[in-house]
């Protein structure tokens, strides 16, 4: 199963100490360059900083279609548009999102 994670999810549970939720439910999560760069290009660390840097069962990926980026941007945040889109590229079954504007594009 593709799993597509925006940035809340992750800090969410990161700070309660419940990431590896994720990781038992789903095995696997991509995130797209965005989210990475939401929780890692910071002064000060937020829950999920080092968690995307160092665990392997969350994949990076470079979303291609950057027209559909565009196109959401119009509606949500980069990290939310960034997500969506990677979910159309790689099918994914799902995505997890926090924010209602996200959710409502992504059904």
């Amino acid at each position: 199963m593709t799993v597509v994670c925006n940035t809340s999810p992750i800090t969410n549970l990161a700070a309660i100490a419940q990431l590896d939720l994720l990781r038992q439910v789903y095995g696997e999560i991509v995130i797209p360059v965005a989210v990475y760069d939401e929780l890692t290009a910071l002064t000060n660390p937020v829950p999920g900083t080092l968690e995307v840097q160092k665990l392997s069962w969350i994949q990076v990926q470079r979303v291609v279609d950057q027209a559909q980026v565009v196109e959401f941007r119009r509606k949500v945040d980069r990290g939310e548009a960034e997500a969506l889109a990677l979910a159309l590229e790689v099918s994914a079954e799902r995505v997890l999102i926090d924010d209602a504007a996200g959710r409502a594009i992504s059904h």
